[in-house]
C-alpha cells in the first residue's frame, strides 16, 4: 500500500479547487477582510451559491420549517414546485408540522392547508396520492405521541429528513450543484476501499478514519417521471458500470439513467453525491494537508489533534472557536506556545507584550497529541533560523485559510428573520456558526495590525525548514538542498542514501545539459559511484544515468526524476526525521488508490469514471525507468513498520473504454456480451461472472443453465 506513487501535484490542485469552491480561503486580492471566494459571475461561485441554497432548504425542512423551504423554492427554483409529486409531499409535511405545533391557530392553518393546497395536489400528483391524502387525514384524530396509531409513521421526525434528502437530490441534479471533484473522488475511493477490504477479508489500516469520514446515510434518489415499466433504452454496459460503481440494483441504475436522460456521467454524479461526508472532518483533513504542503499559511501544531483523533474539544475553549473559523490564524495556536515541560498541566494564561505573544490553553494528559513537539530533535535546530530566509517569498504567496463560514448574504435575495436564524443555529456544525467565526476573524485582524510579533515554536521552525527544502527541490536546486540539509542534519543523507543519490543525479544531469561533462563526472565519482557501491539497488540507476553522456542531443533532465516527485519524497523523509509527520490525507490517498488498483485488477476492466474524478491523474507519475527502482525503494524505506495490504492475483487489467472487449481468464476468452449477460441474470460482480464463464468455455447460456439447474 505504502509503495504506491501518488501525484501530489494533482492532489494539490484538487484540494485547492475544493477549498476555493467551498469558500474556505480568504481572497487576498479583495480590499475587504471577509471576502467571498470568487466573483459572483464565476461558475464556481454560482455552484457554491446553489449548494448553499440547497443546504438552507435542507435545514429548513429538517427543523420543520416547510413554509420557509417552499418560499426559497418558489423564489430560486420554481420548476421544482411544478412537479406535483414533490409539491404534494411538501404540502403533506406542512400539514403535519402545523398539527405538531398544537395551537388553535396552527390547527386552523392546517385545515386551510388541507382545503387549498393538499387536496388539489392529491388529485393529480401520482396514482397513490389520493389514498395517501385520505390516510393522512387520520392525523386529525390520532396524536403525535400515539406510537400505535395507523399514522405513527406520518408523525415520525424521520419524514422531515426523507423529504429534505429527496429535495436535495432533485435540486442538485437540476441546478448542476455537484460537490467539488475532490469531494466526489474521496467518496468513491473510500467506498471502493471499504468494499474491497470486506470482500477480500483484509483489515484496513485506515478504517477508523474512513468510518468517520464517509457516513452510511444516503439521500433518496430523484425519481424520473417516466413509467418504471418502460424498456430501458440504455446500453447494458452503462447500466452495469453505474450499478457496480455506486452499489445500486440494476433497476436503480436504470432509474438513475432515465432521470439523467441516459447521461452516464451525470447519473454517476447524482448518485455519488447522495452519499454524505463528515464535512467538518473533511475540512480539517484538507486544512492539515494544505498547511503541510505549504499551500496555505499555518504551522504544524497540535491544533488538528482534536477532531482528527475523534476526541471531543472542551466546550468554552478557544479551540472550539477555532473550529468555527477553520483555523484562520496562521501562527496563533494552542500548541505553538506550549512549553514541553508543561504538557501534562492545565494552564490558563495569555500574555501579550510588545515583543511576543504566548498562548497556553487547557491540555490534558490523556489526549492523543499528534503534534511534532513530542518528538524533540534539539540537535537539528541550529540551522533552522539561518535557513528561514530562503522561504520568505514562498510564504508570502501562501493563501489564507478562512474556514467554513456560511453567510446568508452569499445567496442574493435570500433573507431570514432573526428568529429563524437563531432557530437554525443549533442544527449547524460548529464550522458553520457565523457569530463565533466573525469574532475570531476580527481578533485575528486585530492581532495582525497591532504590531505584535508572534514567536513561533521549534516545531514550526522545523516545518518551515522542511517546506523550504521542498521548494528548493521543486525548482531543481539540488546542490543548495544538499548543502542546507547537511549543515542542519549531517546524518540525514547517511540514513537516506537514495535521496542523496537522486539529488546528485539531478545535479549530474543539469551539468550534462549545460555541456559540463567534466563537472558531471566529478559528481559521479564523488557521490553517485560511492553511493551505488554501498547500495546495490542504486547500481542499475547509476549505469543508466551514465548513458546520458552518450546522448547529448536529448534533454538530459527528462531522464531524471521529476522535480515535484523528488521534492515530495524529500519532504516526507525530512518531515519524519524532524518529527513533522505527513498528514492523514496523504495516508488516506495512498491506501484508497492502492485498493482502487487492486479492485479493478480483480474486475479485469478499466474504471469508467476515473477520468471524471481525476483518479487517473492522481496515479500518473511520469518517472523514467532509471529511477523507478530507487523511487519504490525510497517509498518503502520511508514508512518503517507501516501496515501493508497486498493481494495476489493472476488477473490482468484490460482497457475496455466504451466498446465491448474480450477478457482472458486462463486460456478462455470471454466475450463482453457474455460477461454482461451473466452479471445481469445472476446479479454477480464482474470478476465472479468471468470466473464462472472460464469454467464453461465462455458460454453464458451454459453458465445460467447450470446455476438454475
Amino acid at each position: 500500500m505504502d509503495s504506491i506513487l501518488v501525484n501530489w501535484e494533482t492532489l494539490d490542485s484538487l484540494v485547492l479547487n475544493f477549498a476555493k469552491s467551498e469558500n474556505l480561503l480568504i481572497n487576498q486580492d479583495s480590499s475587504t477582510t471577509t471576502s467571498s471566494s470568487s466573483p459572483p459571475s464565476s461558475p464556481s461561485s454560482s455552484s457554491y451559491r446553489s449548494r448553499f441554497l440547497i443546504r438552507q432548504i435542507r435545514r429548513s425542512l429538517e427543523i420543520g420549517q416547510v413554509d420557509t423551504a417552499i418560499d426559497l423554492l418558489r423564489e430560486h427554483a420554481p420548476f421544482v414546485l411544478d412537479d406535483h409529486r414533490l409539491l404534494f409531499r411538501l404540502q403533506k409535511q406542512k400539514f403535519i408540522e402545523l398539527l405538531r405545533r398544537g395551537t388553535v391557530e396552527d390547527r386552523s392553518s392546517a385545515m386551510e392547508c388541507l382545503r387549498t393546497a393538499l387536496a388539489p395536489c392529491a388529485m393529480d400528483a401520482y396514482p397513490e396520492a389520493y389514498e395517501e391524502f385520505k390516510h393522512v387525514l387520520l392525523a386529525l384524530i390520532y396524536g403525535k405521541d400515539d406510537q400505535t396509531s395507523p399514522v405513527a409513521n406520518e408523525w415520525a421526525v424521520i419524514r422531515r429528513f426523507e423529504i429534505a434528502g429527496l429535495l436535495s437530490s432533485v435540486l442538485r441534479a437540476y441546478l448542476s450543484a455537484y460537490d467539488p471533484i475532490f469531494s466526489m473522488t474521496l467518496r468513491y475511493l473510500i467506498s471502493i476501499h471499504k468494499g474491497f477490504c470486506l470482500r477480500q477479508g483484509i483489515s484496513s489500516p485506515i478504517s477508523d478514519l474512513t468510518e468517520r469520514l464517509l457516513l452510511e446515510e444516503r439521500d433518496p434518489p430523484p425519481v424520473p417521471q417516466e413509467s418504471l415499466y418502460e424498456a430501458p433504452p440504455f446500453d447494458e454496459v452503462d447500466i452495469q458500470a453505474l450499478a457496480h460503481a455506486v452499489e445500486l440494483t440494476r433497476q436503480g441504475a436504470v432509474d438513475s439513467l432515465r432521470f439523467s436522460k441516459g447521461n452516464l456521467f451525470q447519473a454517476f454524479q447524482n448518485e455519488i453525491c447522495r452519499t454524505k461526508l463528515n464535512v467538518e472532518l473533511l475540512d480539517e483533513l484538507v486544512h492539515e494537508y494544505c498547511v503541510y504542503r505549504g499551500l496555505v499559511e499555518g504551522g504544524i501544531t497540535s491544533s488538528f489533534s482534536g477532531i482528527l483523533s475523534g476526541q471531543q474539544i472542551p466546550s468554552g475553549s478557544s479551540a472550539n472557536h477555532e473550529q468555527g473559523l477553520g483555523y484562520v490564524s496562521s501562527k496563533v495556536s494552542n500548541s505553538d506556545f506550549i512549553d514541553d515541560s508543561s504538557k501534562e498541566t492545565n494552564a490558563e494564561a495569555m500574555v501579550i507584550d510588545s515583543t511576543e505573544l504566548r498562548f497556553i490553553n487547557e491540555v490534558t494528559s490523556n489526549q492523543e497529541d499528534c503534534s511534532t513537539s513530542e518528538t524533540s530533535h534539539p540537535e537539528h535546530s541550529r540551522g533552522f533560523q539561518r535557513s528561514r530566509s530562503h522561504g520568505i517569498g514562498e510564504r508570502s504567496r501562501r493563501k489564507r485559510w478562512r474556514g467554513r463560514v456560511e453567510k446568508v448574504e452569499d445567496i442574493p435575495d435570500v433573507s431570514f428573520t432573526e428568529t429563524e436564524t437563531k432557530t437554525n443555529t443549533h442544527d449547524l456544525p460548529a464550522s458553520s456558526q457565523v457569530a463565533d467565526s466573525n469574532i475570531l476573524e476580527e481578533q485575528q485582524i486585530a492581532v495582525k495590525h497591532s504590531g505584535v510579533e508572534i514567536i513561533t515554536s521549534k516545531e514550526d521552525d522545523k516545518y518551515e525548514f522542511v517546506l523550504e527544502m521542498k521548494e528548493l527541490a521543486s525548482k531543481g536546486m539540488a546542490s543548495e538542498v544538499v548543502e542546507e540539509v547537511d549543515a542542519t542534519d549531517p546524518s540525514f543523507f547517511v540514513l537516506n542514501p537514495h535521496l542523496l543519490f537522486q539529488l546528485k543525479q539531478l545535479e549530474f544531469l543539469k551539468l550534462v545539459k549545460c555541456g559540463d561533462h567534466s563537472g558531471s563526472l566529478r559528481i559521479a565519482c564523488s557521490y553517485l559511484g560511492p553511493l551505488a557501491a554501498s547500495n546495490p539497488t542504486l547500481l542499475k540507476p547509476l549505469k543508466e544515468t551514465l548513458l546520458v553522456l552518450l546522448k547529448p542531443n536529448e534533454d538530459a533532465l527528462d531522464k531524471g526524476i521529476p522535480f515535484s516527485v523528488l521534492a515530495s519524497s524529500l519532504q516526507v523523509a525530512m518531515g519524519r526525521r524532524l518529527g513533522v509527520d505527513e498528514p492523514l490525507l496523504m495516508k488516506l490517498m495512498r491506501a484508497t488508490l492502492h485498493t482502487h488498483n487492486e479492485w479493478f485488477r480483480l474486475q479485469m476492466c478499466k474504471d469508467r469514471f476515473e477520468g471524471l474524478l481525476k483518479i487517473d491523474s492522481l496515479k500518473e507519475i511520469k518517472t523514467p525507468l532509471i529511477i523507478d527502482d530507487v523511487s519504490k525503494k525510497s517509498t518503502d524505506n520511508s514508512t518503517p513498520g507501516s501496515s501493508q495490504m497486498t493481494t495476489s492475483s493472476s488477473n490482468r487489467m484490460v482497457e475496455d473504454g466504451n466498446s465491448p472487449t474480450q477478457v482472458s481468464s486462463g486460456d478462455v476468452i470471454c466475450d463482453e456480451t457474455a460477461i454482461l449477460k451473466v452479471m445481469e441474470f445472476l446479479a454477480l460482480p464482474r470478476a465472479d461472472a468471468i470466473h464462472l464463464l472460464a469454467q464453461y468455455n465462455g458460454n453464458a447460456e451454459t453458465v445460467i443453465q447450470q446455476i438454475f439447474a
